[in-house]
């Protein structure tokens, strides 16, 4: 099997199990498989293999690259790729939009959905900005976000990310139990707990398991509103 075929292959594998995961979000055992694969696939895809899964041209994809709605990150060679985990968003918005089988241009009509919800965000400071720091104003703001957005697939995925952090020694095993705790939470608590004000919850939030929780769309939105 050539390697972009397998790299397809593993990509749609992973869509599978994160739809699944979100029917199991506490299953280990799945976040094993699917981390496995996400291993062997990489953090990056080319752009090529992008537009390919997004189902439209690379030059179609090159422009809502250059408008920034589709983000690209270095890979570790110094290349400009397609975040594995931004696709993951976007192909199962496409897929979705494609269900009914009327969208002309379905990757278009879910940038321009994710441009109008983003721009109907707003973050509703309830404290002095000026006792924050520009760090802190922005992880804030970005939970203030996630909070008015969350639902329980978001939980879901955070937990799978809170995993593999665990998993890659990425997050500091104090962070990750408290973490635990607060997805263990329901929906109303978990929003209280990622928006509280002060050192304690300041600290937490720079290890959040929410990161990747917004579109670009939105991200970009709050650090606008941050200024």
């Amino acid at each position: 099997m050539a390697i972009v075929d397998r790299k397809q292959q593993l990509f749609e594998n992973v869509t599978r199990l994160r739809r699944v995961g979100r029917l199991m979000p506490d299953s280990e055992d799945l976040f094993a498989v699917r981390l496995g694969l996400e291993q062997e696939l990489g953090e990056t895809v080319s752009r090529r293999l992008a537009a390919k899964l997004l189902g439209v041209s690379h030059t179609a994809l090159e422009r809502w690259i250059e408008s920034g709605d589709v983000p690209l990150v270095f890979t570790a060679t110094g290349r400009q790729a397609v975040s594995v985990a931004a696709l993951l968003d976007l192909y199962e918005a496409v897929r979705s939009s494609k269900t009914g089988g009327t969208v002309r241009h379905p990757l278009a009509a879910v940038l321009r959905s994710r441009q109008h919800a983003a721009e109907q965000l707003t973050v509703d400071w309830s404290h002095d900005r000026g006792s924050y720091d520009r760090t802190h104003q922005r992880g804030l703001a970005y939970h203030q976000a996630v909070a008015a957005r969350l639902r329980k697939q978001t939980v879901a995925d955070a937990k799978y990310v809170l995993y593999r952090w665990r998993e890659q020694g990425r997050i500091d095993p104090v962070y990750a139990e408290r973490w635990g705790r607060v997805l263990a939470m329901p929906l109303t608590t978990i929003r209280d707990a990622i928006t509280a004000v002060g050192a304690d919850a300041d600290d937490l939030r720079q290890n959040s398991p929410f990161a990747g929780a917004l579109t670009e769309p939105e991200r970009r939105r709050v650090l606008a509103e941050v200024g």
